[in-house]
């Protein structure tokens, strides 16, 4: 989803007022957080990549969120309605902040920028609530190839371009989109050979 509030001058600002934000690094496949045991935290991604992902009783992940740069997780965004773990895990290095949403009653210092912060959080908060309605409207979607179509038009807006990199590999694509591998590349290759899409390895070209 595009983002319209400057996450960047919020996160500078608030590193620069508030001593209780603290930016950690991981490397590849490490865990950040998980959202089983409640954290009054938010979570911003500084830089890389990283996934919000589960396992159901077989073993099998899910991929339920793909996390970029400047976009915000935690457990406050996402309500779990299982006692399922849900897990934040780097797909490259990543430096990520965690802040506590709670700041002004946990803060021992004058952070004379706190009420800004409080009144920038909405904003912040809205960019988590967007990118979930996306995410439902993409699985709201019956078959395969619609959701790839409605995945790569949202990229195509993303990039302002016909032509875009897939985020990830088709492995983890499958199952962001909750469907089967196999299934997925039958479909991809019908929108090729019907010359709805051209796919150079991981670019896509919409024609």
């Amino acid at each position: 989803m595009k983002k319209y509030f400057d996450v960047d001058n919020f996160v500078t600002k608030l590193q620069k007022t508030c001593h209780l934000s603290i930016v950690k690094e991981f490397q590849a496949d490490e865990v950040i957080t998980t959202f089983l045991l409640r954290r009054n935290q938010f979570c911003v991604l500084l830089e890389g990549e990283a996934q919000l992902v589960t396992y159901d009783k077989e073993g099998n992940r899910k991929i339920i969120y793909f996390y970029r740069k400047n976009d915000t997780f935690g457990e406050a965004l996402f309500k779990i309605y299982t006692d399922r773990e849900y897990f934040v895990i780097a797909k490259k290095k990543c430096k990520v902040l965690f802040y506590p949403y709670d700041v002004v009653e946990n803060c021992t210092r004058t952070c004379t920028h706190h009420l800004e912060i409080l009144r920038d959080l909405p904003n912040l908060i809205l960019h988590s609530i967007a990118e979930q309605n996306f995410r439902m409207l993409l699985l709201s979607n019956k078959t395969v190839r619609e959701k790839l179509l409605t995945y790569f038009n949202n990229l195509s807006i993303e990039s302002n371009s016909k032509t875009f990199e897939l985020p990830f590999s088709l492995t983890d694509l499958s199952d962001y989109l909750m469907i089967e591998r196999t299934a997925m590349m039958r479909e991809l290759k019908r929108l090729k050979d019907e010359k709805i899409i051209k796919k150079v390895k991981n670019t896509i070209t919409i024609l």
